[in-house]
Order: C-alpha cells, then sequence, then structure tokens
C-alpha cells in the first residue's frame, strides 16, 4: 500500500502529547482510522464486483472484522509471518499487500497475487510474510506450527500470527498442533476471529466450552479481547507479540468479532441462521471504525472535514484497485499446466538449512 505507508503507524507512541489516546498519538490514530477505512472501501468494491459477475468462485468479506485484521497485524514487523484461512483480504492488506494485485486476484487476472489462479480465498504474498488464505477450515493451524518450528530452528526471533475461524477449534489439527506448539514452545499466536458462527450454525450449538477455553487444556495460555476495540486489539498483540519473541511460546487469542455480511456472497446477511434485529443491532452499536471515529470525535483529535479527505482517498485507492484488476490480462490458458506439482530434491530428501540442489555434493 505504497500511499498510505506514510500514515499507517507501526509502533506505539513514545510519551504522552497534546494529542493522545491510549499512548497513540494523533497522527498514529488518524492512520489507523484510513487504514480500517481502507479496507472497508475495499471490500465493498469487492463485494459489488462479485454482484455483477467480475468475481466469480467464493467470496467472504470481512466488513465488521476490520479491527481484528489491523489491530492483530499492526503491531508485527515486515519481517513476520501471516497465516490465515479464506477470509484473508484485508489481512492480506494489512500484512503490506497492494490493493492492486490483491484485487486483480479476485479478478482471476495475471497481475494478482497468486497470478490469478488462488481467486478470493488463496490471496498469497510471500514477500510480504504473507502465507496465504487456506480454504480447507483449520488447514492453517498444523501449517503455522511448522513455520513456527522453521524459526526456532533458524534461531531467528520471528513471530508467525495464525488467524482461524471460531470453527476451526473442533478439528483435530488444531489440538494435534497447538499441543507441539506448546511442548517445543513455538513462536506463534495462534488468533481466533470468534464472530460468533461457523458457517450457519453457532458456536455455542458445536461446543460446551467457550472459545477462549478451547486451548487450557493443551498447555497454551489464553487470552481474550473486544476485537471491535482496535486500540486495546492493538495493545494486547504488542504484549503478546513481545512477549512470544522473548521466549514464552506459543500464545493463544480469542478475538470477539462480528461480520455484518454473510458467511460468503452466497449466503444472506439475516433471516436464516441470524436475525435481522441482531444484525442491525451490531451494525449499529459495534461497527470498529465508527467506534474509533466517535473516540476521535470526543477526544477533539478529528474533524469532519479528516475524516472525508480521509474517506474520498481510500475510496479513490479501492476504486483504482479494481481499475487495475480489470485493465490486467488473463493469465495464459498454458498457465493451468504450470505450478501444479511442487517440485522435490530428486532423491527425496528435505533439507532445512537452506541447502538447494545445485549445493548438494
Amino acid at each position: 500500500m505504497a500511499e498510505t505507508q506514510t500514515t499507517r503507524p507501526s509502533a506505539r507512541s513514545n510519551g504522552k502529547s497534546e494529542a493522545d489516546l491510549e499512548g497513540f498519538n494523533r497522527d498514529q490514530l488518524h492512520g489507523f482510522l484510513r487504514e480500517m477505512l481502507l479496507y472497508r472501501r475495499f471490500e465493498e468494491k469487492a463485494e459489488e464486483a462479485y454482484a455483477i459477475g467480475k468475481i466469480g468462485g467464493f467470496c467472504h468479506l470481512h466488513i465488521g472484522q476490520e479491527a481484528a485484521a489491523l489491530g492483530c497485524i499492526g503491531p508485527l514487523r515486515e519481517d513476520d509471518y501471516v497465516i490465515t484461512a479464506y477470509r484473508d483480504h484485508t489481512q492480506a492488506l494489512a500484512k503490506g499487500l497492494e490493493p492492486g494485485p490483491v484485487m486483480a486476484e479476485l479478478f482471476g487476472r495475471d497481475t494478482g497475487s497468486s497470478r490469478g489462479k488462488g481467486g478470493s480465498m488463496h490471496i498469497f504474498g510471500p514477500d510480504d510474510g504473507f502465507l496465504g488464505g487456506h480454504g480447507i477450515v483449520g488447514a492453517q493451524v498444523p501449517l503455522a506450527a511448522g513455520v513456527g518450528f522453521a524459526i526456532k530452528y533458524r534461531g531467528e526471533d520471528r513471530v508467525c500470527v495464525c488467524f482461524m475461524g471460531d470453527a476451526a477449534v473442533n478439528q483435530g489439527a488444531f489440538h494435534e498442533a497447538l499441543n507441539m506448539a506448546a511442548i517445543w514452545k513455538l513462536p506463534v499466536i495462534f488468533v481466533v476471529e470468534n464472530n460468533e458462527y461457523g458457517m450457519g450454525t453457532a458456536f455455542s450449538r458445536v461446543s460446551a466450552l467457550p472459545v477462549k477455553d478451547r486451548a487450557k487444556g493443551l498447555g497454551v495460555p489464553s487470552h481474550h479481547v473486544d476485537a471491535q476495540d482496535l486500540l486495546a486489539t492493538w495493545t494486547l498483540m504488542e504484549e503478546l507479540i513481545a512477549a512470544v519473541r522473548e521466549g514464552a511460546g506459543p500464545q493463544y487469542l480469542d478475538a470477539r468479532t462480528y461480520r455484518f455480511k454473510g458467511h460468503s456472497m452466497s449466503d444472506p446477511v439475516s433471516g436464516t441462521y441470524r436475525s435481522k434485529e441482531e444484525v442491525q443491532k451490531r451494525v449499529k452499536e459495534q461497527d470498529p471504525i465508527t467506534l474509533l471515529r466517535n473516540r476521535l470525535y470526543e477526544a477533539d483529535l478529528l474533524t469532519e472535514d479528516e475524516l472525508k479527505a480521509m474517506d474520498d482517498e481510500v475510496r479513490k485507492e479501492a476504486d483504482d484497485a479494481v481499475q487495475f484488476a480489470e485493465d490486467s490480462p488473463l493469465p495464459d490458458p498454458q498457465e493451468l499446466y504450470t505450478h501444479v506439482y511442487s517440485e522435490i530434491n530428486e532423491h527425496g530428501r528435505l533439507f532445512f538449512d537452506g541447502r538447494d540442489r545445485e549445493g548438494e555434493d
């Protein structure tokens, strides 16, 4: 996000200032608000493009959960890793991918972050430490443990943040991965974006324990936060990231959030498993962008003109992303036959020390 890097904060303010809120200065707070506005406008454009047939396949929007993305990813370093599930557009933006290639991936274009082969559920940006959206529920959890193992094996102080939906905590791989992470003290923060529903099923119908308690029996410290509150989420993640870097081992976070749209674009917003009244109430009372905006208004840290200028800028950025996608070529048909299988060592051996095949004896 070249146009937003200068305003996007990467760390807490050092010391108080005349314009300060919970340790964050005015510029940082404006950066937070602008970033979440970008996520919202990007997703609205994706919703519009899907509705008119420019995006095919599945499309899972993150509208309503913007503070969970920014609050959990923003405090990371550029060389840290993020791996996630299939509701991944805004998380990719939060980790530093440009809006144009992300939108182009949704459009299935060759300039997309996965060369148009992944689509909505498989955004990927290895140069930015974004290790992909994953379409199989819970599949990314053991992969995150593997990333954590690699970090520890190499003696690095990086951190991996692994996002999952609440339904993933019922997968066997979740328990196996967290158990191994605890034994080996892997540097992974497992974040459950707890939006209360696994597709159309309320979590209370499939678990006798709440989300926050699902890791306790595995020896992984458990935390919870109102992930509609950006500042609370950012502050807690700063603490967890610092602890993991210092060798505390894996952490588990119940990030309580709410999606304002359906599970996917093919799913109704309300009227089946959620009432219209429930959704309207949560949108009115718990929109993370509105909550932060109001706090800045109350603290005299934001004016209506400043907010309008921010919104105008990010709307243009979202429009430009759509134009970039529409102007981009489709993949060559021959690309159907590339990247089908990973090239492996001819002797079937795996190395973790960075040696390549040419460097073998």
